[in-house]
């Protein structure tokens, strides 16, 4: 079973606008809005894949039972740390020219009580996970300091995959993880510089490594993916589709990872089936993750090398 940890959840509501003009009156062409975050679309993920996972993190109680409605017709398990207070809106604002403007709330506030609520409940459901994903932002009330007792309340031997950046993402390599998944925009923020070639992605990848974590995979957008031990390190292109929506990719990417570690898959085959199911979702509009059979549809044509 593959547990997935989501502490801030969201409402996205992406709006469509022909020409946005900043400043001036706007009017939508259309309208989408998905229940979302970042743990949460893992979990989908997984589900769609036809493999076992339970979903949990704080949830809030106005627009809350919108969540377990969704999750119940999608088959997903799950237990919250319910807070008062609203599940966050984030804004995804795209204009004629496939370009994303995003506007993300901060989220509800979590106290003291229900903060440590949570991390003994990751730390009773871990028990009977393979692997545990915690990934996105932290609500309002909690540091990213959380993020490190997040990992370390997990039991040892249980591996943890986290997709955060920043201090969260330091935090997480301080308690020492499985898998972190930066995108190039967060790798370039770790080291503090711009990187402009595979060549340059990998040492970053593999460097990374040694900040405490077994395995980096780098989502590369429409360029794929790169993926190392440390020792060794792949990279596979994304196929060339028509692109609908950007939004949970890399969830998606993570969901297909995590199900090929329970399948004692290698790194090429891992790599695959993340870039696989990351392209897919870029197919849906919205922040809809994708279906099984696009998935194996672009899973057929991939391509991986080692470099």
């Amino acid at each position: 079973m593959i547990l997935t940890v989501c502490p801030n959840p969201c409402i996205d509501c992406t709006l469509e606008i022909d020409d946005f003009k900043v400043g001036r009156l706007n009017r939508l062409s259309d309208k989408i809005e998905n229940t979302s975050g970042k743990a949460l679309n893992t979990a989908v993920g997984i589900s769609r894949l036809g493999e076992e996972c339970f979903a949990s993190g704080f949830m809030f109680e106005t627009g809350g039972r919108r969540f377990e409605r969704f999750l119940k017709a999608e088959g997903i398990p799950y237990e919250f740390v319910w807070m008062k207070g609203s599940v966050r809106v984030n804004y995804k604002i795209i204009d004629g020219k496939s370009m994303m403007t995003e506007i993300n709330d901060k989220g509800g506030f979590v106290t003291p009580s229900r903060s440590e609520e949570l991390l003994a409940t990751i730390s009773r459901l871990s028990e009977n996970a393979e692997t545990v994903v915690i990934s996105g932002s932290l609500p309002q009330g909690l540091g990213p300091e959380y993020y490190y007792k997040l990992v370390k309340c997990v039991p040892q031997g249980k591996r943890v995959v986290v997709d955060c950046e920043g201090d969260y993402l330091k935090q997480c390599l301080k308690a020492g993880v499985f898998l972190v998944k930066p995108n190039l925009y967060e790798l370039e923020n770790f080291f503090g510089k711009h990187i402009s070639s595979i060549e340059e992605v990998k040492e970053c990848a593999v460097a990374l490594t040694g900040y405490g974590t077994k395995r980096v995979m780098v989502s590369l957008g429409r360029d794929g993916a790169v993926y190392t031990d440390g020792v060794k390190t792949y990279y596979s292109k994304s196929e060339n589709v028509a692109v609908n929506s950007t939004v949970g990719a890399g969830d998606s990417m993570i969901a297909a990872a995590c199900i090929a570690f329970d399948d004692n898959a290698d790194l090429p085959e891992t790599l695959k089936r993340a870039v696989a199911a990351g392209t897919a979702s870029v197919t849906t509009p919205g922040t809809s993750l994708f279906t099984k059979e696009k998935y194996l549809e672009i899973l057929s044509n991939l391509t991986v090398e080692e470099i």
